[in-house]
């Protein structure tokens, strides 16, 4: 059986009201999250083998945070002890975590203090098959940044499958690099790219071709996935996937398709609601959705299905991670 390692940095967030009642009622909800811990939650709650390695102080915080995930049968046996601290973001009830105004709380973090060599990569892939980060743990420090293409060395050279969300936040990226200059030496390694068509832009220099991007129109959109998802195979050969998001919000409607590109590109069904409970993780939830479906071997076309569903439902679920079952993702499956 495949098992997967997520790579990533493990966070606290803190969701206060946003009338500021959350003072006088002593009641600010907190949640377990980060972009590589949610898909690793998702897999492990569709009963897949899976991992998560991270950075944490060694105190009865990490150790809390620890237990709560091995609850969830994810494996935390590769977890660093080390540095003093825990990663906090804070998020207004009902905002998106792209929203400006998210306020993270990550200077001096145990991940973001990792160096090369802290690690033991051959104990941390022992029967792994499938290892996923993002471009988030990457844009901490110079040092994170270092660690992450380590880690790719390291589960290139053990023929690991790879994957990359490309996840864009723009009040990180705060050490003197730009993502491009960080991105595109970490993605050389992947065999699955997945994030939308600006993040591509921004992190790897894919070009747009606004023309077809300003006419807003789905066809032109997809017609721009096409070409930049090849663009992206013809400059990082190891990249056979790519898969690319579409979540519009027109005044509180919310429409939502995926993409997947191998050697033609696969659409998946559009979802379209006029109510969002919380859009953070939806994206992650998608990315799991992925991995569940080709390591188990599906189909293309029947694994951006499942993904797609799987994120979309995510929307209506409070909190970082899914809570929806293989079964309840599958019977709420909209067939192209």
């Amino acid at each position: 059986m495949s098992k997967t390692l997520c790579f990533g940095e493990l966070l606290l967030r803190f969701s206060p009201s946003a009338n500021g009642d959350w003072l006088l009622n002593n009641t600010a909800p907190a949640f377990v999250g980060g972009a590589e811990a949610n898909v690793a939650t998702a897999l492990a709650l569709w009963n897949q083998q899976v991992g998560y390695c991270t950075a944490l102080p060694d105190n009865f915080l990490s150790k809390q945070l620890a237990e709560y995930l091995n609850k969830k049968n994810i494996d935390t046996s590769s977890f660093h002890y080390s540095g003093n601290r825990v990663g906090v973001y804070y998020l207004q009830q009902g905002t998106d975590v792209k929203h400006s105004g998210v306020i993270f709380d990550r200077t001096g973090s145990s991940f973001s203090q990792l160096k090369k060599g802290m690690i033991d990569w051959d104990s941390v892939f022992e029967g792994i098959t499938w290892f996923h980060f993002s471009a988030i743990a990457a844009s901490l420090t110079q040092s994170a940044a270092d660690v992450c293409e380590e880690a790719l060395q390291a589960a290139s050279a053990k023929n690991i499958t790879i994957s990359v969300d490309l996840n864009y936040r723009n009040k990180l990226w705060q050490y003197g690099k730009q993502p491009i200059e960080v991105m595109t030496g970490l993605v050389k390694y992947c065999n699955l790219v997945m994030g939308n068509l600006w993040a591509a832009n921004v992190m790897l220099g894919i070009p747009i071709n606004e023309a077809l991007i300003n006419k807003d129109e789905k066809e032109s959109y997809l017609q721009q996935a096409t070409i930049s998802s090849q663009t992206i195979q013809q400059q990082f050969p190891k990249v056979k996937i790519v898969a690319n998001t579409f979540r519009f919000s027109r005044n509180e409607d919310i429409q939502y398709y995926t993409t997947l590109f191998t050697d033609k590109l696969f659409v998946s069904a559009e979802y379209a609601s006029d109510k969002v409970l919380d859009k953070v993780g939806s994206g992650d939830c998608f990315m799991g959705g992925l991995i569940y479906g080709l390591s188990n071997g599906n189909a293309p076309q029947q694994a951006l299905n499942f993904a797609t569903a799987a994120a979309y439902n995510k929307l209506f679920i409070k909190g970082d991670t899914t809570n929806q079952t293989v079964k309840e993702i599958t019977a709420t499956i909209k067939n192209v």
